[in-house]
């Protein structure tokens, strides 16, 4: 059975019954001292959920090799950070569910504290009317 697919029109609409924003990315030639920091990481994670307006309700880390991979999960979603120092690398994903939140402003906190010089962003709508 084919699932059918919908292209989404809640993009901004007040009327949306969830709220659903995603902002997730690649970013390229960011500082590696910073991407192999676990400690610095989880702090900028931590204010990026806070930046957001995001009500911040645990955050995990753990290093990898050189790098280190972040998860908060807020309340209305979550923050991941994924880094590879070795290619100065890292993915972002800040999904939120929140009406009263700006995922956006969170990934642009990261993106500006990572050093990253080139980014790959893009939105989903996962709102429903």
């Amino acid at each position: 059975m084919e699932v059918p697919v919908v292209i989404s029109r809640t993009r901004g609409k007040a009327e949306a019954k969830v709220v659903g924003r995603h902002v997730y990315g690649n970013l390229y030639d960011c500082n590696p001292d910073i991407l192999s920091d676990e400690e610095a990481l989880r702090s900028m994670v931590v204010e990026a959920a806070r930046i957001g307006n995001m009500t911040l309700l645990d955050v995990r880390s753990w290093k990898i090799g050189l790098g280190v991979s972040v998860v908060a999960i807020i309340l209305e979603s979550h923050i991941a950070l994924h880094t590879w120092p070795e290619y100065s690398y890292a993915t972002l994903d800040v999904y939120s569910c929140g009406a009263h939140t700006d995922p956006e402003a969170s990934f642009n906190y990261l993106v500006e504290k990572l050093g990253a010089r080139y980014v790959e962003r893009r939105y989903a709508d996962r709102s429903l009317e």
